[in-house]
């Protein structure tokens, strides 16, 4: 699809996640505003892409409306689509999905996807005595605002749960008042996958994205949790990881009229496949890398999908690998720290910026490039190649063109490929027929 007709995009935010989407739109040759209500990060951005103060003030100028994630987003948007906007977003049933875990894993039940046994609790003490009563491994997820607390996580290992319980009490004495409501779920070992598509509000658009998250802080997948450090993907037609999992959502998000991306984080082994998550949203930085591997402009995709135009698009063939480039206190929230050894840190090129740059918590004074915000996420950089060895010898080539004082980054981001491939193609996963 070509387009060259100059449109106006309004990007709505909470917190400034999607300013490298607006940047991009931007530089494509189209009008943009852009909007963080919280006012603490409302400097991401600028000298980027041009900033208004009050969104619904702008609603009637623009053509498309983009929003950026869930928590009360989805209702915004759904009020828009019903006054005839176009708009990528959510609606209240879709942010559910992702804010309330065990509703999400219901819905999956519902439409005939497989989920792995688990129970809520909004009482630490009782959950202990659950896992006392019924020992085995179990993966502690806390639900609603506090899962973005990516660190709050626990993966199990202990076959009596012992450590489960340990950790449980640690977080009735500390955590208590952030987590209301959690899952123990049940731990399964295989290989941890993404299956996302993009939805048109009719249907799912072709192809989808198969995706692998590196979310531990170091190299070797060790270290706390993080919101992401990097993830590698391909572009495929549907498969029977897609089949048997996001598929069967279809007929529910087009009730909804949702238009978006939406993903499920799996575990899957020669058993079968186990949803753990939803994303009912962009990924960050999923979405960054997948603007890269697109085969026309973002803008044009964009408009496309919130028109529920054509299902089918262009994407580039082979794999693509982005890296999260971070500064202290990440992947903690530290202000003293960050104001310390991070805040207005320099962004320098060491040549001029070059493809697969992508902005995150990012402003531009005089032309120089910093670090704002208050978390420490820099910069994601991306690589594509014809296979994912390729892929990440660009990335990694572009990183070396980069330097923040006090920058650190995973050197891994695509290795598990390797190994991840041959079980996926053994367990016929990624067959398309």
């Amino acid at each position: 699809m070509t387009d060259q007709v100059r449109r106006k995009f309004l990007f709505i935010s909470t917190d400034g996640l999607h300013a490298d989407c607006a940047w991009r739109v931007l530089r494509e040759g189209h009008e943009v505003r852009y909007c963080i209500e919280n006012k603490a990060e409302a400097d991401i951005g600028d000298g980027f892409v041009p900033k208004v103060d009050d969104w619904q003030d702008h609603v009637d100028w623009a053509d498309v409306i983009v929003f950026d994630d869930v928590l009360g987003q989805g209702e915004k948007a759904a009020q828009l689509r019903a006054q005839g906007k176009a708009v990528i977003g959510g609606t209240p049933y879709t942010d559910r999905l992702e804010d309330d875990r065990s509703f999400g894993q219901d819905e999956l039940k519902k439409v005939g996807v497989g989920i792995l046994p688990y129970q809520e609790f909004d009482d630490f003490d009782k959950a202990i005595s659950y896992v006392k009563e019924n020992p085995r491994r179990y993966v502690v997820k806390p639900s609603g605002e506090a899962q973005n607390i990516k660190r709050l996580l626990f993966v199990g290992a202990e076959e009596d749960g012992s450590d489960v319980v340990r950790v449980l009490d640690a977080y009735k004495r500390v955590w208590s008042d952030t987590i209301k409501i959690f899952q123990l779920q049940n731990r399964v070992t295989g290989v941890e996958v993404a299956i996302g598509g993009f939805f048109n509000g009719k249907e799912f658009m072709d192809p989808v994205n198969i995706n692998f998250e590196h979310k531990k802080l170091l190299p070797g997948n060790v270290g706390p949790a993080t919101g992401e450090m990097g993830t590698s993907m391909f572009w495929t037609g549907p498969n029977k990881l897609f089949r048997e999992t996001l598929a069967k959502m279809a007929p529910r998000l087009a009730e909804e009229g949702y238009v978006g991306y939406i993903d499920i984080n799996c575990i899957v082994n020669g058993n079968g496949i186990y949803p753990l998550e939803f994303t009912a949203r962009f990924g960050y930085p999923t979405i960054q890398i997948q603007s890269d591997g697109l085969g026309l402009p973002l803008a044009d995709f964009f408009y496309q999908m919130a028109t529920g135009g054509p299902s089918k698009f262009k994407a580039k063939r082979g794999f693509q690998v982005g890296v999260r480039l971070v500064v202290p206190p990440y992947p903690f929230k530290d202000k003293e720290t960050f104001e310390s050894y991070s805040k207005n840190a320099a962004i320098v090129f060491k040549r001029p910026v070059s493809e697969g740059v992508h902005i995150h918590d990012v402003k531009r004074v005089n032309n120089e490039w910093l670090v704002t915000g208050s978390v420490g996420l820099a910069l994601v950089v991306s690589g594509l190649g014809p296979t994912m060895r390729d892929a990440q010898k660009q990335a990694y080539g572009r990183i070396q063109n980069i330097l923040i004082p006090n920058m650190y980054f995973r050197d891994d981001i695509g290795d598990r490929w390797a190994d991840d491939s041959d079980r996926l193609h053994t367990w016929g996963y990624l067959r398309e027929n």
